[in-house]
């Protein structure tokens, strides 16, 4: 279907009256699919820039997988929920954390100037040297699967018969011009290298660790790719938790634009010089442009249907990358029973059966766990009814507390089975094409493309998908302020410009 000139430049359901004589006196006009940080960021952008802009989300609420509790009483991020003290590092290095990850605290970070200007708080987890790690080591405890302490010597040494372990992938990988998984290439690294392996309790620890990295990428470490499992460009320096939530950013960028909730987007008709989208419940909406940025695992569901056909290329592309899962299921207690460290850990025979609980009373000062579930272990606990999965946790608790009370509230996360994200957050698969985010990103027409997915530098994190946004609102008002004509009246104002303008300092905390 290829949609006239005639269609309306009006985003109006539905419309389509001739504008054609007003083609140069109207602001162009463009729809964003998906209400997470990445499209109500180029929403912002573009609103700023006096386009005519409209976001339509298919959830209730706007923040997609950036969804902050607050039945607790407290903010509780059930999704993205960390932040990298940090600032760009060139050098390739290997980094651990949780959920959709948001990195840099330092200005160097897209996203700190607007954490900065908004006042939030940045609670410190890990200092500057650390690569591996969302915490730093000693402030863990770990647990045996009957509930009794492991030696904090012996988590320490093993972990670093750990990084041996990951230092040695690095030949493995020179050796081999074919693509492996990082669990294939580990154990070629123990068959070469026995005085690595471990024994026991050692070997239960070790797994831990490669759960911890395998949290990360949200899938098990038999399905991350060994040629780029490392080769993002991490920023460096530490890491901090969101103290009041991730919603604040959210509501500062979504201020003033006209939203819809509720408004699932089933088809997308892509013509010369307009764009149609169709909802659920059968309403048009017709603008100059759209930018798409539901998760990758709507696309790769095909949930929804693009006229004409998306090319080979790019289906291919959608295809090619990979889609994690990680769960969160947290506890809210009326006491404390736990020490005053911020990650308990289970330590177990297989990397699927070990876990660990974020404590955010040391962080916030309230009595709440989260206990946390990567990959294969995560889908299958979305099998469970909510209590099931509470019931599940509280009893590695007691075993390692025995006098733990029962929590007064819980809730549970199902991002991988949520029919609006299908998924947590995108990875690299073993065998990835090289060109795969170059066709990602690539836009068809009028149609432009953002999310996490689409960004090469920092794939999987909260500000990775800020950056697409903004690029993707950038390229579209190029796009349609060069095909449109001369259009004095439009300022491209950069949210990231505007922010960089606060003098707040950064308040980062550390208990």
């Amino acid at each position: 279907m290829e949609l006239k000139d005639s269609v309306s430049n009006n985003l109006v359901e539905g419309t389509f009256s001739s504008h054609m004589e007003k083609k140069f006196i109207t602001s162009p006009s463009v729809i964003v699919i998906g209400g997470g940080i990445s499209g109500i960021t180029a929403a912002h952008i573009l609103h700023n820039a006096s386009f005519k802009v409209l976001l339509l989300e298919s959830r209730d609420r706007i923040g997609g997988r950036i969804y902050t509790d607050y039945s607790f009483g407290c903010p509780v991020d059930m999704g993205a929920s960390w932040k990298l003290l940090m600032v760009y590092c060139l050098k390739h290095v290997k980094p651990m954390a949780p959920k959709i990850r948001l990195h840099g605290v330092c200005n160097e970070n897209p996203l700190a100037p607007l954490i900065r200007g908004l006042g939030l708080t940045l609670y410190r987890t890990s200092g500057d040297n650390s690569v591996l790690y969302d915490h730093d080591l000693e402030s863990y405890t770990l647990f045996d699967m009957d509930g009794h302490q492991v030696p904090r010597r012996m988590v320490i040494e093993v972990g670093e018969a750990f990084k041996r372990i990951l230092k040695e992938t690095d030949k493995v990988r020179d050796e081999h011009t074919a693509d492996m998984s990082v669990l294939q290439a580990i154990s070629i690294v123990l068959d070469r290298h026995p005085e690595l392996r471990q024994e026991g309790l050692a070997q239960e620890v070790l797994q831990w660790y490669i759960c911890r990295m395998e949290a990360w990428f949200a899938v098990d470490a038999d399905m991350i790719s060994l040629k780029s499992w490392d080769q993002e460009q991490v920023l460096s320096g530490g890491h901090g938790l969101m103290v009041q939530g991730y919603y604040p950013v959210i509501k500062a960028l979504a201020k003033d634009i006209d939203i819809r909730l509720n408004h699932r987007v089933i088809k997308i008709s892509n013509g010369h010089s307009k764009v149609m989208v169709t909802v659920d419940d059968g309403r048009h909406f017709v603008a100059d442009a759209a930018i798409i940025t539901v998760p990758l695992g709507v696309l790769k569901a095909n949930l929804i249907e693009f006229e004409p056909k998306l090319p080979k290329w790019k289906v291919a592309a959608i295809s090619d990358l990979g889609v994690g899962n990680e769960n969160k299921i947290a506890l809210r207690f009326d006491n404390v029973f736990w020490p005053n460290v911020e990650l308990l850990g289970t330590v177990a025979p297989s990397s699927y059966a070990c876990g660990y609980f974020l404590n955010l009373h040391k962080a916030t000062g309230h009595p709440v766990l989260v206990y946390m579930a990567a990959g294969r272990f995560a889908y299958d606990l979305e099998k469970l009814s909510d209590e099931s999965a509470a019931n599940f946790v509280m009893l590695q608790l007691k075993k390692m507390f025995p006098d733990a009370t029962e929590p007064v509230q819980y809730l549970v996360s199902r991002w991988g089975t949520d029919p609006n994200s299908l998924g947590c957050y995108s990875y690299d698969i073993v065998g990835k094409p090289e060109d795969l985010y170059e066709r990602l990103r690539a836009p068809l027409g009028n149609l432009f493309f953002a999310g996490e997915a689409v960004s090469l530098e920092h794939q999987g994190s909260v500000h990775g998908a800020y950056s697409a946004g903004v690029m993707a609102a950038e390229n579209c008002r190029r796009h349609l302020t060069e095909r449109l004509g001369s259009l004095e009246k439009i300022q491209c104002i950069s949210f990231r410009d505007e922010i960089l303008e606060a003098t707040v300092p950064l308040q980062i905390s550390r208990m």
